[in-house]
């Protein structure tokens, strides 16, 4: 198995397997979502594609934020703690990156699923037992290299074992240099980590979750996940 790391959505591959990161927040909220009870995912690149959804299917929970603020008129935000009990069984979920790259991904790649710190041993197993080549995208910060999740990149490609690429090798050893998730995690200079202090401690947590979110299917512009 080789394991590769793309830093960025615009440097992944054509991959069997894809595991996407945006540790903060898009896909520990995805994972968190699915873990309380949610049935499905509907990742939207864009927050007019999300009301057309919605639109479309006459029901869903409309949730999201651009640049760390929640969407005027949707329901919730993306903070994965506001995700600890269902409101309904879809959620119609756009971020600023994650969601995107998830998209993204979905025409990529074979199988797709969704990584974090929160289902960090559940990730990498699925992604071992797939047998294949995995890369692990990052999301980044609109389209630029992001240190949180390089960081949690390095966590789950050393889990993955196989053979490293230069890039995911790298990533290990941004891991390694941290003492732990949230020192990490804290380390980024995204500007948005101001505005979201509760979450980013939230989302440190490792293996609190045993869900792994994947790719079902493409729902029109939407990438459908289930867990």
């Amino acid at each position: 198995m080789r394991v590769h790391v793309a830093f960025t959505p615009a440097e992944a591959e054509r991959v069997p397997t894809a595991v996407v990161v945006d540790v903060l927040r898009a896909t520990s909220t995805i994972a968190q979502a699915l873990a309380a009870g949610y049935r499905r995912v509907l990742c939207c690149a864009e927050v007019e594609e999300a009301r057309a959804l919605r639109a479309s299917l006459g029901e869903g929970v409309l949730a999201g934020e651009r640049r760390a603020v929640a969407v005027e008129g949707f329901d919730l935000g993306n903070s994965p703690r506001e995700f600890l009990e269902p409101r309904g069984e879809t959620l119609i979920l756009t971020t600023t990156n994650g969601t995107g790259a998830v998209v993204a991904a979905a025409a990529n790649a074979d199988a797709v699923l969704v990584g974090s710190l929160l289902n960090l041993n559940a990730v990498a197993a699925a992604a071992r037992q797939a047998d294949t080549d995995v890369e692990v995208v990052c999301a980044g910060v609109e389209g630029r290299f992001a240190l949180d999740d390089a960081y949690c990149a390095g966590r789950i490609a050393e889990l993955l074992g196989g053979l490293r690429s230069d890039s995911a090798e790298a990533a290990v050893r941004i891991a390694r240099s941290f003492p732990d998730a949230l020192a990490g995690l804290r380390a980024s200079e995204n500007p948005f980590h101001r505005d979201i202090a509760e979450d980013l401690e939230w989302c440190a947590r490792e293996n609190a979750l045993a869900v792994v979110p994947r790719l079902a299917r493409l729902n029109g512009a939407a990438a459908e996940i289930v867990g």
